[in-house]
């Protein structure tokens, strides 16, 4: 494994944002995590061999921010909320939904690379839970029928539109 002629080309540019070396950690991870859907074990030796930096500190990295990824997951990435306002919103009920309509657990990808299943400790929108993330949208007030439209949309290769936030009616 090898940075790119381009991925170099933009190193030698960040250098001279980032004087510490160091710092260039996140973005190399951004770069590799792009190209290859991943951080494995050999990019973490070749990002700390590029900055010279013990391979514990790009690690540490990597293990720190959920958004790096140690393997290959699926093309849609499902991060459902956990945390305690999802949980009392039904959030299990949508985790043990996914998990029977995909036959997949926690931590696994679907056998066609389609969708990996994930938990996450909270995604900031406890007023509309339960939700989840998929890439950068979000799908909030989540039940049963709004999961399976999701997965036939996102298996159709539908994306949604991010709309402004819905507030549940509260009376």
């Amino acid at each position: 494994m090898d940075f790119t002629d381009a991925e170099k080309k933009e190193i030698a540019y960040l250098r001279t944002r980032y004087p510490e070396a160091r710092s260039l950690t996140l973005p190399l991870m951004w770069m590799i995590q792009k190209r290859e859907g991943f951080v494995s074990d050999e990019a973490v030796d070749l990002i700390a061999a590029e900055l010279d930096i013990p391979k514990i500190w790009v690690e540490e990295v990597r293990s720190w921010y959920s958004m790096f990824t140690e393997k290959k997951e699926g093309k849609y990435v499902l991060e459902v909320c956990s945390n305690i306002s999802c949980a009392m919103l039904g959030s299990q009920d949508v985790i043990d939904h996914i998990c029977k309509t995909l036959k997949i657990k926690i931590g696994e990808t679907t056998p066609d690379g389609m969708f990996t299943l994930k938990t996450v400790e909270c995604l900031g929108s406890c007023g509309t839970g339960p939700m989840m993330q998929v890439g950068d949208r979000y799908y909030e007030l989540l039940d049963e029928k709004k999961v399976d439209q999701i997965l036939e949309d996102l298996r159709n290769g539908k994306e949604h539109e991010q709309k402004p936030q819905e507030w549940p009616e509260y009376k």
